[in-house]
């Protein structure tokens, strides 16, 4: 079954409402045991192009998850790239910066972990935490700006998204191929997923009460995400919005996207020269002896 990954693509310049976004997508499959085998399919494919990836070593892959709570950020990552060499892939999760890194600008703590040319690189959060939750929550800019608010908050977030969008382009002059995916959650199958959490005893470690008050903040986040969506999606490093109730459907909406990319890189396995297959004949003779 094809699945219309420019469907979920947010056009450069689109202003995103995202009501209008289903969080439900037409289930890609018809039953469970086709859904596996996509998966499978998908995830044998984006092994055989990550090999390329490596061998060729002419870009670097950075994919981007941001999500609510339970949007299933993780699962996506952990299902999806199962079949990936962990040696040429890089999973960096980004919780509350530290002290050192508020001493920064807010970019500098996720170029440190950038992935380099041949590996793709993996952000469970980003820098994008700085136009969401802190913009949800403006008292957190006191520790970024010692203790002082900003005076004019709109010119910071509107300089935070020029910096963000300069910064990706810098990025894909440089080799570096920027995919973002947004999972879009309704709030209550959010409702339901923590629900679930605390009915589990194995699932009772993935939920705190701090995840319950966020959802008192729901309009606000999806304000901060329509802003930051329509401000920062470009040519060169799209928002995906991946409905995410079915997390099956999003696996494969996922998967497909960074296939597709990965394709699009039109790499290929380095060629030899001449004098490189003679040495590789003489080696060949030393061992048959």
């Amino acid at each position: 079954m094809k699945i219309d990954s420019q469907a979920y693509c947010v056009p450069a310049g689109a202003k995103v409402r995202l009501r209008k976004w289903a969080t439900i997508a037409q289930l890609a499959y018809k039953s469970k045991r086709q859904y596996r085998k996509l998966l499978e399919s998908h995830v044998e494919q984006l092994s055989s192009l990550q090999d390329i990836h490596y061998a060729a070593n002419r870009y670097a892959l950075l994919l981007i998850f941001q999500g609510m709570d339970a949007a299933g950020k993780d699962g996506a990552i952990r299902h999806v790239m199962s079949g990936i060499n962990p040696q040429g892939c890089e999973v960096t999760s980004f919780k509350s910066p530290s002290a050192a890194e508020l001493e920064h600008d807010f970019l500098w703590r996720t170029t440190r972990v950038l992935p380099p040319r041949g590996y793709i690189g993996i952000f469970n959060r980003s820098y994008y935490e700085e136009v969401l939750i802190v913009r949800v929550h403006p008292k957190l800019l006191g520790a970024e700006f010692e203790g002082k608010q900003p005076q004019d908050s709109n010119k910071l977030w509107e300089g935070r998204y020029r910096s963000i969008v300069n910064f990706e382009q810098h990025l894909h002059r440089n080799g570096t191929r920027v995919v973002k995916f947004f999972l879009h959650l309704s709030k209550e199958e959010q409702r339901k997923r923590f629900l679930a959490r605390i009915d589990d005893p194995q699932k009772n470690w993935k939920f705190s009460m701090a995840d319950a008050k966020e959802r008192e903040f729901w309009k606000d986040y999806m304000r901060a995400y329509e802003e930051c969506l329509s401000a920062t999606s470009t040519a060169v490093a799209p928002w995906y919005i991946v409905p995410a109730d079915d997390k099956a459907s999003a696996r494969l909406i996922v998967s497909q996207v960074i296939l597709e990319t990965l394709g699009a890189l039109g790499s290929s396995y380095p060629e030899i020269d001449a004098k490189k297959r003679r040495e590789l004949q003489a080696a060949r003779r030393r061992l048959m002896k």
